[in-house]
This record gives structure tokens, C-alpha cells and sequence, in this order.
């Protein structure tokens, strides 16, 4: 039996009818269907994400490396990881909000730095229009400035460092590392928060010391070059891997993608040659604050955080994801040598006031 059926509806003020020719067991859901369409209009999409930002603490803002951009007092790099990874991003719009000396407190909180300072809060620089977000975080947490400058040796005798930081059992820097995790896995939550619509790429701390001795027997570490004693530098690297491993376990935790520069920067560590080293040792012989990337490292770093975003580009392009630009350069080992800085500083980071990079 097929029937004519008048249907009238009033929503959010106003009155609508629908007139149908249908069979008497489909009337109440073509009612229903009808009254759907007239009070719950389909939206458009939201445009896609423009936006790159940039996080994080010196490790990202590339201090002493020309050319500084403003605030100055962020001691931020215009040749920093961001601004060369930024075109393989895809995305019209840049911003590096990063900071020398940044601790996860500064997500949400604004870094004072000197002279033109604040920096504002890292989360005002996302949004709902952010679509890649790149990190590196937590070294500064741990104090890292205050281990560079403790563990450091007037001779290469002993072990200083472990001597200091380990007693009865008890490693306080691996317990910082464990107690900074939290932190970061409230950092990533917040990212999330400020920005749901984008994709996270936490870079790993570039390794600063080799991952063994230079030449076959020889002491561990380029003793003074980095100022370490041979028996401490295994501990101070694995330190560096331990606070790595523990960001890669809470960006996987986080729905973040690690990016491990650690292992890419491994052959390029401040032991080797000015010509292949991407971290300066103590006393940098390139624009770079020590114990810190230098542009070698930020152009390494770049192909890293570039490479995933590439890929993904080139699969909806249809073309096979193209090889990272990592900068790979031959290590001083390969070549038989390795060169020394001949002085240390008496005092690294001597006249600041606090205690991070």
C-alpha cells in the first residue's frame, strides 16, 4: 500500500515540510531522515593545517650559530634544525618559538631571558591551523650545564663524574632522567591539547662523545679536547642514551614519532675533526656555544626531521620517499685521526646564573 505523507518540522525556529510518496514502513524513517537534514545541516570541512612550529631548548634554537634572530636572548639561530627543515614541511606558515635554556616548565610558562625577553609561552605558538610540530626537550630538566661543568677533570685520572653523581648504589642522573619522564609525557599531552590536529616529531639529543675509543686500545674520550677522564666517558654516554631512550619510550607512549639523531650523529661527535664533527667540543672551533650543535649538526638534524615529512609527502605524490639530507661526512676514526684543543676553560658557562642551555 503506497501513501502520500506531509511532514512538518520546526527547528531552531523555523518551520519546514516534507511531502513523500513511500510505503508505510519506511514513513518513520524518512520522517526522522527528513527532520535530521533540516536541524542538522552538514558543515564543511575545516582547510587543512598551514602551520610548522618549531619547540624546545637549545639543542633547537642552535646558540652562537649565525644568523641570531630575535628574542636575542633565546640565543636562537636563523641556520637552527627548524628553519632548514621548514620547506620540507609543505606547510605555508613557520614559526620558532624555541629557547636556549628551556625546560619543559617553559611549555607553559614564559622564559625570561635577557635582553628582550620574555619569551612567551612554547604552547601559544599552536593551534587548531598547526600541522607539524618538531621537539627537543628535557636535557635542561636533567641539568645538563651543571654535569658538563661537575664532570669535567683537571686531569684524566679516576673517575670524577661517576664518583660524584653515583654513591652507594645510587645514580642520581639516571633518577633525574626517570623523574623528568613525567614531564614529558605532560608535555606531549599538552601538545595534543593545543594543537589536536597535528603530528609531533621529537628529535633525540645528537651524541656528544664516540662510542669508543678513537683508535683501537686507546683511552676512551679526546681528553682535553672534552675535558671528560677516559673512565668517566662511558658513563657520561650512556647517561646521554639513557635520557634518549627514555624520549623515545614516552613519544611512543604520547603518539609522537621519535627521530633518533643520536644515531645519525654517531661518527660526528665533538672528538672528531672541525670538518666532521657536528657537536663542538669545550672550546668550539666553529660558531656554536659548546658542547652544543653546530650548523653541520643542525643540517644533520634537518634531514632528520625533514626525511618523515618528505616521505609522507611523496606517498600521496605517488613517489617513493626520497633519501634524508644527513650531511654524512667520513668520521676522523675512518681517517686515521682525530684533533685535540690543546687548553680547556677554567669554568664552563662561568658567569651565568643558571644552570641550563
Amino acid at each position: 500500500m503506497f501513501m502520500t505523507v506531509t511532514a512538518w518540522y520546526k527547528c531552531l525556529g523555523r518551520v519546514y515540510q516534507g511531502g513523500i510518496v513511500t510505503g508505510r514502513r519506511t514513513v518513520v524513517v524518512l520522517s526522522l531522515t527528513l527532520f535530521a537534514a533540516a536541524c542538522f545541516p552538514t558543515s564543511p570541512p575545516p582547510p587543512p593545517p598551514d602551520t610548522y612550529a618549531a619547540l624546545g631548548d637549545s639543542y633547537t634554537s642552535g646558540p652562537i650559530i649565525p644568523i641570531p634572530v630575535p628574542p636575542y636572548g633565546c640565543l636562537k639561530s636563523d641556520h637552527n634544525y627548524p628553519h632548514l627543515a621548514a620547506p620540507s614541511t609543505g606547510l605555508p606558515k613557520f614559526v620558532d618559538i624555541s629557547c636556549g635554556g628551556a625546560t619543559t616548565d617553559e611549555m607553559a610558562n614564559p622564559q625570561n631571558v635577557s635582553p628582550d625577553g620574555p619569551n612567551p609561552p612554547q604552547f601559544s605558538a599552536l593551534d587548531d591551523m598547526t600541522g607539524v610540530i618538531t621537539l627537543t626537550i628535557g636535557g635542561n630538566d636533567i641539568g645538563f650545564t651543571s654535569i658538563v661543568e661537575n664532570c669535567s677533570s683537571p686531569t684524566p685520572a679516576g673517575t670524577p663524574c661517576q664518583d660524584r653523581y653515583v654513591v652507594n648504589g645510587h645514580d642520581e642522573l639516571r633518577q633525574r632522567i626517570a623523574d623528568t619522564a613525567p614531564k614529558i609525557a605532560a608535555t606531549l599531552q599538552g601538545i595534543h591539547q593545543h594543537a589536536p590536529r597535528a603530528t609531533i616529531y621529537f628529535l633525540a639529543y645528537e651524541a656528544i662523545l664516540p662510542e669508543g675509543p678513537l683508535v683501537a686500545g686507546a683511552p676512551e674520550g679526546c681528553y682535553p679536547q672534552m675535558p671528560f677522564t677516559p673512565g668517566d666517558v662511558p658513563y657520561l654516554r650512556g647517561i646521554e642514551k639513557a635520557l634518549n631512550a627514555m624520549l623515545a619510550e614516552q613519544a611512543a607512549a604520547n603518539d609522537a614519532t621519535f627521530v633518533d639523531t643520536y644515531a645519525a650523529s654517531v661518527g660526528h661527535d665533538a672528538c672528531e675533526i672541525p670538518s666532521v664533527r657536528w657537536v663542538e667540543p669545550v672550546i668550539p672551533a666553529a660558531p656554536a656555544a659548546p658542547v652544543h650543535p653546530n650548523e653541520l649538526g643542525m643540517i644533520g638534524a634537518a634531514g632528520g626531521a625533514g626525511a618523515p615529512q618528505r616521505a609522507r609527502h611523496d606517498r600521496r605524490q605517488g613517489r617513493l620517499p626520497g633519501r634524508a639530507s644527513l650531511a654524512a661526512r667520513p668520521s676522523a676514526r675512518a681517517e686515521g685521526g682525530a684533533a685535540g684543543d690543546a687548553d680547556r676553560p677554567a669554568a664552563l658557562g662561568a658567569g651565568s646564573d643558571h644552570d641550563r642551555w
